[in-house]
């Protein structure tokens, strides 16, 4: 009898458990170790499941994490179907999030498959970027939390001064300029600060100084990898937006992917967790909350800080903006937020652009 084999899997860092069910039959569990060999043994028993019913299609599933790709990868590689599904699109109920183990997951995602196979339900996957890019993507998001970490350490730093209350003398200049460092590094040797918080600043500022090293070394491949065929066009025309750099340019063209995944600005939205989250239940009106944060935070952060430049040096988007802020002075960040989505979406639309160009030109 063909049919089919349904495997749900909850992949952990180590430990994962996969749950496997031959059509409408109950399933099985099969626990196995998130390593080469660990997914082989799981490959290796689910085509002995096909066999013995004649040759069913394996369908497998697993939510996307952390753990990447190298699951789907291998699956597809065995001639198996694997899909990623996205977490935030799988609906739960209250009773399934308070009781949440592996094996209720893994059974949930098997059933899933099955409303979807059987039935045609729509299942929630992840567009799978390739290798290419998940190795760019590397770059771009090592950067990024480089800076992250860097702003951290600037912050520890701050803090430290204000609970000795040491404030900024006058010929130290602005805040992280050379003066204003000499004056930190001399705070380590002698002063007002106790031995351990002069030990404290110390290593805060060597730490400082190494994440701000490798920010600056990590910048080289990434303006080499712009100036590839497969991006130069891309981040050409997306630099014409106000406030839009190479780095900007390279985050978000790297965590978008491909441009032309997307048929409209809406989706875009969505994808960057900059739409409104929504709720409507019987005669309720439809009231919007707060933004849904889904998608790629790199690329929320990245949109804060060019929207702040975009409206100060685009005129349309100032005047959305202080049209907002008028309507409602005391929420602010709704005003900026839908400035990112507006820049979002117009990113899209140059980025979508200049892969049609460059179809045409290949």
């Amino acid at each position: 009898m063909v049919g089919h084999i349904f495997v749900g899997i909850d992949l952990g860092d180590k430990n994962s458990v996969a749950r496997i069910a031959v059509n409408r039959a109950k399933s099985e569990r099969l626990g196995f170790i998130n390593t080469r060999s660990g997914r082989g043994r799981l490959f290796r028993e689910v085509k002995q499941h096909a066999e013995k019913v004649g040759g069913a299609e394996i369908v497998m599933a697993y939510e996307a994490s952390a753990c990447g790709f190298v699951l789907r990868d291998e699956a597809v590689a065995h001639g198996i179907r694997c899909e990623v599904l996205a977490p935030t699109k799988m609906e739960k109920s209250s009773e399934q999030k308070k009781n949440k183990n592996d094996d209720r997951d893994a059974e949930d995602l098997v059933e899933r498959l099955r409303g979807h196979v059987l039935a045609g339900n729509r299942l929630p996957v992840v567009w799978i970027p390739d290798a290419p890019l998940r190795d760019e993507r590397e770059l771009t998001r090592l950067r990024t939390d480089l800076t992250e970490k860097a702003t951290q350490i600037k912050s520890q730093i701050q803090m430290l001064l204000k609970r000795w209350g040491q404030e900024k003398p006058a010929d130290a200049g602005a805040s992280w300029t050379q003066p204003f460092r000499h004056w930190l590094a001399a705070l380590t040797e002698s002063g007002p600060l106790g031995q351990g918080a002069r030990q404290t600043l110390g290593s805060l500022l060597r730490q400082l100084h190494f994440h701000e090293v490798e920010i600056e070394r990590m910048e080289k491949p990434i303006y080499e990898l712009a100036g590839t065929p497969r991006y130069k066009r891309i981040v050409e025309s997306l630099c014409q937006e106000k406030g839009v750099g190479l780095l900007s340019a390279m985050i978000f063209s790297t965590e978008i992917g491909y441009a032309g995944r997307f048929s409209r600005g809406r989706q875009v939205g969505k994808f960057s967790g900059l739409t409104p989250s929504s709720h409507e239940s019987g005669q309720q009106n439809d009231h919007k909350g707060h933004i849904t944060h889904q998608g790629p935070p790199r690329m929320r952060k990245m949109l804060c800080q060019s929207s702040w430049i975009h409206i100060r040096h685009d005129q349309d988007s100032r005047e959305v903006y202080l049209r907002l802020v008028d309507r409602n002075p005391k929420k602010k960040k709704i005003a900026l937020v839908a400035i990112m989505r507006r820049l979002a979406i117009r990113l899209w639309h140059r980025m979508r652009n200049a892969e049609l160009e460059m179809a045409k030109a290949a």
